[in-house]
């Protein structure tokens, strides 16, 4: 929900322009001004929500924006930005945002069109896995890699890649899969393997690659094109809750299937009978999907395998129940400049991202250039021992002699003591660089490059007015929903008595039509219908309706039940309210009849009927008399001749 009201107030400043409308004071709120160049940019942006004409009423605006404004007042004077969990959430977006920032666009962009061009297949491959830490030392390395190009050798000899990779592979589940992988494409491994797959032919062996596991052979099994998106509808049976019979829905699946077989309209059968509730009205059409964008393998792999138009698959289950697919249409991968922003997010995520980190890094090595105090750099040296090896390196009791300058980025100094803490931290990084004035000198390297990011993305709102503008935003549209939630939401959930009360007043907006508890038998067959106004006339159930004119091999009709409203979809066209059996009608292919079974009248609602309508009534019916009563809490002031010259402006 937070997502969502945040989502929707953030459309109030987001890099809308507002060239040339003068700076000037707008109104104020207790004296604190409110200028006309964000007015105008939240106006302008919000234009493409508006639903009609009359909420582009620059007057109404205003009124609108004066009591954002008045909220966020109020969140202020309560001190909910003091709170906590305000000031995590608005650190954790900042640090979000800051992402679009601190990368290297061109960098980004090549990763990105790398990433694409590899989607564009996906590989079948299997590896061997000898391990080594990251941070080994350079013997502990070499032993691994002549272990790994050992086994190479027996592998482009001819030994059976699968067993090596059973008798030697330090990866567990080799034992299983002899190093198989299965089929795979980019953003599914760490980067190098990745790198390393595609870049091995079909039936080759690869050079060892080294990734934070350790050193891999990679041998490519086989190359497919990726399998793109598809769309399909669905008929979906829920899987039996406990305690039901654990046949009941495969067997209604089964009937639904030989229906179809006998040539009835897959969409109309969705509609009837399918219990995913989401697709069912729309015919059992799904949007479309791609390999991993569904929870159920099985039902990707099910849609994925038809391969005619329109095929329709046999009945199959997931772990959601059971299913009938039918393909509607397949289409090719996206296109780059589709799919660019999906792939910036995951290089954003995956290993990868190193590269970009290291591209911007290097870049602010120029913007800000700094120097190494020798004098303080080598009382550090000297205060660091072989302890560190064994993380039993204790900072130096007196840290005063180490306070000195370090180096400085711009105006803000970092201090020898600085640095000294962050070799504490280090000591279990796993860094073995010896002697120590060498472990010093790569500690050193590390920390300049982290206090220049850090420095970097501590002045983003100096050196970026969109980013300043956008916190702002978001710092003011995070309180207003703690406001909100507490004035408000909290408010009419809670006060039973005044929502009762409220909902009195507006009893007439809540009112049921006729409705019936009724019995509904569909089939194409007219006579079959007939037969079964025969039955329900002698007091037939529906389950003895169905086994009566039913076989093993055709399913003849079907039944459905429940409480319908006057008009109801589900219903036949002109059903009458009333109780007993109908005459038989059509809709389609299909005849109806209907056994009403008792007739409800029309009537007021209960609130229990329409309480989540009436929470929302009631909420804005709270939050206007709210704004009024925040009107005469604080002064509010408005420049109406500078407000006359921006509305020109605006409209120019």
């Amino acid at each position: 929900m937070k997502k969502v009201f945040l989502g929707f107030l953030m459309a109030f400043g987001f890099f809308a322009s507002a060239q040339n409308i003068t700076k000037e004071v707008l109104f104020t709120i207790d004296d604190k001004p409110y200028y006309t160049d964000e007015f105008a940019r939240v106006y302008k942006k919000n234009l493409d929500l508006v639903k009609d004409d009359s909420q582009k009423d620059l007057n109404q605006y205003l009124d609108l924006y004066i009591g954002y404004k008045l909220k966020v007042n109020k969140a202020n004077k309560l001190g909910l930005q003091d709170k906590p969990q305000y000031q995590n959430e608005l650190k954790s977006y900042r640090t979000q945002l800051a992402k679009n920032y601190t990368t290297d666009s061109k960098v980004t962009k090549e990763l990105v069109e790398e990433g694409y061009q590899r989607l564009q297949k996906e590989i079948n491959a299997s590896h061997i896995l000898i391990m080594v830490d990251e941070n080994a030392s350079p013997a502990d390395t070499l032993a691994a890699y002549n272990k790994i190009m050992d086994i190479r050798q027996k592998a482009v000899s001819g030994t059976d890649f699968g067993q090596l990779a059973k008798d030697f592979s330090q990866d567990p589940s080799a034992k299983e899969n002899q190093g198989n992988l299965g089929f795979f494409s980019a953003f599914r491994m760490v980067y190098a393997f990745e790198t390393g797959s595609y870049n091995t032919p079909v039936g080759k062996v690869s050079m060892p690659i080294r990734t934070r596991f350790g050193y891999h052979l990679i041998r490519v099994n086989e190359i497919r094109p990726n399998r793109g998106e598809i769309a399909v509808a669905h008929i979906m049976i829920l899987n039996p809750k406990e305690g039901e019979d654990p046949d009941k829905a495969k067997n209604t699946i089964q009937d639904i299937y030989k229906k179809i077989k006998q040539g009835e309209d897959f969409a109309e059968l969705a509609k009837q009978f399918s219990e995913d509730k989401a697709s069912a009205p729309k015919g059992g059409v799904l949007n479309r999907f791609g390999s991993g964008q569904l929870s159920s393998q099985e039902f990707e792999d099910a849609a994925f395998a038809l391969t005619k138009e329109k095929e329709i698959s046999e009945p199959f289950q997931s772990q959601f129940g059971w299913h009938i697919v039918k393909l509607i249409e397949k289409y090719p991968l996206k296109s780059l400049e589709e799919s660019r922003k999906e792939l910036e997010n995951k290089v954003s995520k995956d290993d990868r991202s190193r590269l970009i980190t290291n591209s911007l890094t290097e870049k602010l090595r120029k913007k800000y250039p700094i120097k190494k105090d020798k004098k303080t750099y080598e009382k550090v040296v000297k205060a660091v021992n072989d302890d560190f090896y064994e993380a039993k390196w204790t900072l130096p009791a007196d840290t005063k002699p180490f306070d000195s300058k370090l180096f400085v980025i711009e105006k803000q100094t970092i201090s020898g003591t600085d640095f000294l803490n962050y070799i504490d931290k280090q000591q279990k990084s796993g860094i073995k660089a010896k002697p120590v004035a060498n472990l010093v000198e790569v500690l050193y390297s590390k920390f300049a490059d982290e206090q220049l990011n850090q420095y970097y993305n501590d002045n983003l709102e100096k050196e970026f007015p969109e980013f300043s503008a956008v916190m702002d935003e978001y710092r003011d549209g995070l309180l207003l929903f703690d406001l909100m939630e507490k004035e408000i939401w909290d408010r009419s959930k809670n006060d039973t008595i005044g929502l009762k009360t409220f909902f009195e007043t507006q009893k007439d907006k809540h009112v049921w039509k006729t409705r019936i508890d009724a019995d509904v038998y569909t089939s194409t067959k007219e006579a079959m219908v007939k037969k079964a106004i025969e039955m329900l006339k002698k007091g037939s159930t529906p389950q003895q309706i169905k086994d009566k004119l039913n076989t093993v091999e055709v399913v003849n009709i079907m039944s459905y039940e429940g409480v319908y409203e006057e008009g109801a979809e589900t219903l036949p066209p002109a059903t009458k309210m009333q109780a007993g059996i109908s005459d038989v009608t059509k809709k389609g292919d299909y005849y109806y009849v209907i056994n009403v079974k008792k007739v409800l009248p029309s009537g007021y609602k209960s609130l229990d009927e329409c309480k989540g309508k009436v929470v929302n009534d009631y909420q804005q019916y709270l939050e206007q008399n709210w704004v009024n009563d925040l009107k005469k809490e604080f002064t509010v002031k408005i420049n109406q001749d500078v407000f006359e010259k921006v509305k020109k402006q605006i409209k120019n």
